[in-house]
């Protein structure tokens, strides 16, 4: 049996950001999939790179708006397009290939186990790789970074019809003549204008009254509209009470009575920690459990030498909080002693124009019993919105009035996923408003666009802002 300072159960992001930081200590990484996880080869970087096709086809057809050409330009067919795009897709995600991640991961000095790894006891845990061949090893400190997986609802008919998660759809070649996609957060927001921008009839149903459910709803409706413009329809407010099969593919019943058909269906309802057959039962933990539970250091609560990161702790589950969490703990393998803190975690959606937020939505405010102010500032009415022909979007900020201070902001409109670092940065860093407000931005930037909400934050004058109406 060879035993590990560290063992690490999963190679994802948050994995990644832990084999090559601790120095001095054996490592091993089990992995029964791809080393880097999903979010290089069937997540993350599939999505953008279709979503950045997809703009550039809407970009083109609106061509003539901008002056770049004299008419309107006659776009190829959709398929066509689609398939081009599925192309560059698979050459930036290396044609799902792992081969570079797992060369750089031995080249630190940790061993990789192929297979698939369960706890036998405290300190002792086996791998059984894709032949069946099995391995025990010893470790002094087990890391859980095993990721999640879709939620798949039990609804009545569903396993009898065409259906995808997203890690399929992201892989697949095939473009269907419809789809209906069940879920309006982040994936299924997405995946909808990538379709409908490839002439696919696409339409959203969300069992909330407005996409981004866990956004305040300002948010939803703006991005609502940006999506119908692309040519998605939504259906809030409804829920898939019965699937069933039906010669385009699959004939949905909604609890309303209302029905809709689809060739396929995308399932993007939620995910769920990958917690279940690790044998985490006889390290006391609960085999029901759905996320572990760990303290500021990535410890998991009431469970010597056991630590967790990522999406099976189910905390704002984004590859950019899986990374901050392995650093943290890595640092306290080490022997240090960082917290993490995650009031300012941003939360993205790379639409066109995409959406970002961060710290807490006003309803989330009120609950804790914050007395809030908020003010809003319509992107479109930004010089920098007129010169690029942008007339959608909007920034609200969420203020603590007894603080001083921010403590929610959520954007949509072009750049909002870079433009919510300022606003993290100032919750995070608890700056004081007053500070914030004599921050100078660049002329003509979306950036500008801050000014006006913050100085009514703290009731200041607007009407010197150089702001221009959007047209």
């Amino acid at each position: 049996m060879r035993f590990f300072d560290v063992v690490l159960l999963g190679a994802g992001s948050a994995a990644e950001s832990i084999w090559p930081h601790l120095p001095g200590k054996s490592v091993a990484v089990v992995e029964a999939n791809r080393v880097g996880g999903e979010c290089p080869f069937v997540s993350c970087m599939p999505s953008k790179a279709l979503l950045r096709s997809a703009q550039v086809r809407r970009l083109v057809s609106q061509a003539h708006t901008l002056g770049a050409v004299s008419s309107a330009l006659v776009l190829d067919d959709g398929a066509q397009a689609f398939a081009a795009a599925v192309q560059r897709r698979d050459r930036i995600v290396a044609r799902r290939d792992d081969g570079d991640n797992a060369a750089e991961l031995i080249r630190s000095g940790a061993v990789l186990y192929r297979g698939h790894g369960r706890v036998q006891a405290p300190g002792r845990l086996i791998v059984e790789d894709y032949s069946g061949v099995v391995e025990e090893l010893s470790y002094g400190e087990l890391v859980v970074a095993t990721g999640s997986s879709p939620v798949i609802p039990p609804i009545p008919g569903l396993d009898l019809v065409p259906t995808w998660v997203s890690d399929e759809a992201l892989s697949s070649f095939e473009l269907p003549a419809s789809l209906a996609i069940m879920g309006g957060g982040a994936v299924g927001c997405e995946l909808a204008q990538v379709y409908a921008t490839f002439d696919v009839d696409t339409t959203i149903i969300e069992a909330a009254d407005h996409l981004l459910p866990h956004e305040d709803p300002a948010v939803g409706e703006v991005l609502a509209e940006a999506l119908q413009r692309s040519g998605v329809k939504i259906r809030t407010g409804a829920k898939l009470a019965r699937a069933e099969p039906h010669e385009v593919g699959a004939l949905l019943i909604m609890d309303t009575g209302a029905e809709l058909c689809a060739s396929r269906v995308l399932v993007a309802v939620g995910r769920q920690p990958n917690v279940a057959d690790l044998g985490l039962e006889t390290l006391g933990i609960s085999p029901d459990t759905h996320a572990l539970e760990v303290d500021a250091q990535g410890r998991v609560i009431g469970v010597d030498h056991l630590w967790a990161v990522g999406d099976v702790t189910a905390i704002a589950p984004f590859t950019h909080t899986a990374g901050y969490q392995g650093r943290i703990t890595a640092a306290n393998l080490q022997g240090g002693e960082r917290r993490a803190d995650y009031r300012a975690i941003p939360r993205c959606v790379y639409t066109d124009p995409p959406v970002a937020a961060v710290g807490i939505t006003a309803n989330e405010a009120r609950s804790r019993g914050l007395e809030i102010r908020e003010a809003a500032m319509p992107l479109n009415s930004t010089a920098r919105a007129a010169s690029d022909g942008n007339d959608i979007g909007i920034l609200n900020l969420i203020a603590d009035v007894r603080r001083g201070i921010l403590v929610g902001a959520s954007i949509v409109g072009t750049g909002a996923d870079e433009m919510i670092a300022e606003a993290a940065l100032a919750i995070r860093a608890e700056m004081p408003i007053s500070l914030l407000v004599d921050l100078v931005h660049a002329f003509p930037t979306y950036g500008e666009a801050y000014e006006p909400p913050l100085r009514q934050l703290l009731d200041l004058d607007t009407d010197d802002m150089p702001m221009v109406s959007g047209g």
